[in-house]
């Protein structure tokens, strides 16, 4: 890696900075001080003396100390020192991991601060027997980048390749890596490539050339990956992905928000990220790459030879908020371009991937949105009824349970969990958790008090918040008590009607792994199909290259659905008693579910 502190076998280190706006750097290590020579192209580099665990800083122009970019650990937070860290000093169990098949794929978000009553890597590696045993695959972890204070969600990291010190030290990480494949289960990482934090970002002091005021983002000034310089700048973030990947063995990596990153480039920074990858892994092991992308833009899940060109999968927001407006009946903000016909849109979402593939969204203003997406495979798409956003951008951070009906959550659950794309759980879902996710930070007392007024300001729009004393209510973001409101409730899970939520999303995973998992791959790309029953109710077929199908009925209303012709094939589940005899009077009944599969 061209950036940071590389420990040499001779027993120094290779300590290396890009500062091109910097007319001088120091070394502070070792209790010494040490001019950093320049080595061109505003790199400064310096080999001297040095071993893991020694803590260093890097002085701009006899000013300003500053931590290290790609500093491996921040054993003192975002403003102190970094710490030297060897990286292959971590003794692997499972080095001979290759990783499990995509098709395979049951996603697990957690946030680490709130998983485990501990916090930590190590807190939360004591669940992977539960987690493999309710059938999950893989773990989603949201982004662990060093941020400020001690409490974060993630998204305001600012040193990328720091595991921040809250959740414990690197060895840790890759002990909770190391732990996970053990039980079988793969481990993917939330990465932000589209903005820094705002707090402890050194960047502009020595840097500049990292941001570029041609682009902008709602964060502010973008990231400069097609301006002047941009080659070093794209370089760092391509290794910190190969890093992740490389140093800890991760399975895979989720991007957040990439329509947020601004890029005119022929060959954009996703493109070349993603070949790179490719590239440096090959065969070698599974790994899987997840956008998020608001835009829709369906020629990055490109398959070649039935194999990823590009990116695995994208998480696929239209389809959660087709059956969030199902189950929910909401249909303020960007619901609104699902409400008219929540059905038709959860249909498409499902045989087709994205519901909007370059039509037009009222709720932006009329603009078009999305790329053709009918001819990729199903599972380039992944589902979800909740996940860290889709719960903690709402005030009070409530569950879909304090939102709808508890049977129509339970058909929404068994149409994706046993639908042919990967789905994806937030931590807690699947015991019907009460625990609010709530968004949560710790900046300094400049930084603290305007975050708390924009978050109740971003709600005064709605008509519940429009007084004061309303958005009053709304929990600070800032103190320890809304973190610590948003820590799983894990006693809970014995009570009675927790544990039938459990039993339920076991059943469903338990079947899934073994009816849909083997004929995923068998699905015919392009040919899957649906029509409605209903405004709330439709039909799903998929299509096998045997000449087989897979077939949804899901009546999300109130009332019987008059049917025209009965599902063929074998029942491979419901969440209706006596459905079978309800469609052979060709009826659905309210608020139910059937799968079958016919050979």
């Amino acid at each position: 890696m061209p950036f940071g502190a590389e420990c040499r076998d001779d027993g120094t280190v290779r300590f290396r900075l890009w500062a091109p706006a910097a007319q001088s750097v120091a070394l502070h290590v070792n209790g010494r001080g040490l001019p950093v020579p320049t080595v061109g192209e505003g790199w400064f580099e310096v080999v001297t003396e040095a071993r893991p665990g020694n803590q260093y800083k890097f002085k701009i122009n006899n000013e300003q100390g500053v931590p290290d970019p790609a500093s491996r650990f921040q054993p003192s937070g975002v403003h102190g020192p970094s710490e030297v860290i060897d990286p292959c000093a971590f003794e692997w169990i499972n080095g001979n991991w290759r990783g499990r098949p995509w098709e395979e794929a049951v996603v697990y978000e957690l946030h680490l601060g709130t998983f485990s009553p501990e916090g930590t890597f190590s807190g939360a590696q004591k669940k992977f027997d539960y987690l493999a045993d309710l059938g999950v695959t893989a773990v989603e972890v949201m982004p662990i980048s060093s941020f400020p204070g001690d409490r974060n969600w993630g998204y305001d990291g600012v040193l990328p390749f720091a595991p921040a010190r809250a959740y414990g030290r690197p060895e840790d990480f890759k002990g909770f890596v190391d732990t996970a494949h053990s039980k079988g289960l793969m481990v993917f990482l939330d990465v932000v490539y589209n903005h820094f934090g705002p707090e402890g970002n050194y960047l502009w002091l020595y840097a500049p050339q990292f941001f570029t005021d041609r682009h902008h983002t709602p964060w502010g000034a973008a990231i400069n990956f097609d301006g002047a310089c941009s080659r070093t700048v794209r370089d760092y973030f391509i290794h910190n992905a190969l890093y992740w990947l490389e140093e800890y063995k991760l399975d895979g990596l989720r991007f957040d928000a990439v329509h947020a990153i601004k890029d005119d480039s022929k060959s954009d920074v996703l493109t070349e990220l993603s070949d790179t990858v490719r590239r440096r892994f090959g065969d070698e092991r599974h790994i899987h790459l997840i956008l998020e992308n608001d835009h829709n833009a369906a020629h990055f899940l490109r398959r070649e030879a039935e194999k990823p060109r590009w990116y695995t999968a994208q998480w696929n927001d239209d389809v959660h908020h087709a059956a969030h407006v199902l189950v929910t009946g909401e249909s303020d903000g960007y619901y609104s371009d699902y409400s008219k016909n929540p059905a038709w849109h959860l249909g498409r979402c499902l045989t087709e991937g994205f519901s909007y593939q370059g039509d037009a969204s009222e709720y932006r203003g009329g603009q078009k949105r999305g790329e053709p997406s009918r001819d990729l495979p199903p599972d380039c798409f992944v589902s979800f009824l909740q996940n860290h956003d889709q719960i903690g951008n709402r005030a009070f951070g409530e569950r879909i349970l304090n939102l709808a009906d508890a049977k129509k959550v339970r058909a929404a659950v068994a149409t994706l969990l046993l639908a042919p794309s990967p789905p994806l759980l937030f931590m807690g879902e699947e015991f019907g958790t009460a625990t609010p996710f709530l968004f949560f930070c710790d900046f300094g007392p400049d930084l603290a008090p305007k975050v708390t007024e924009g978050r109740r300001a971003e709600f005064a729009r709605f008509s519940q918040f429009t007084s004061a004393a309303a958005q009053a209510k709304i929990p600070d973001p800032n103190t320890k008590e809304t973190f610590l409101n948003s820590k799983l409730d894990w006693a809970s899970v014995d009570t009675p009607s927790h544990i039938q939520w459990l039993q339920f999303y076991r059943e469903l995973l338990a079947l899934r792994h073994k009816e849909i998992v083997p004929r995923i791959k068998e699905i015919v790309p392009g040919k899957a199909s649906f029509r409605l029953l209903g405004r709330e109710a439709l039909s799903a077929t998929w299509i096998f290259k045997s000449g087989g199908s897979l077939e949804l009925i899901a009546n999300f209303g109130r009332d019987a659905i008059e049917l025209q012709k009965a599902p063929q094939g074998r029942l491979l589940y419901t969440t209706q008693d006596g459905l079978t005899a309800a469609l052979d009077q060709k009826k659905v009944p309210p608020i139910s579910v059937g799968w079958f599969f016919k050979a």
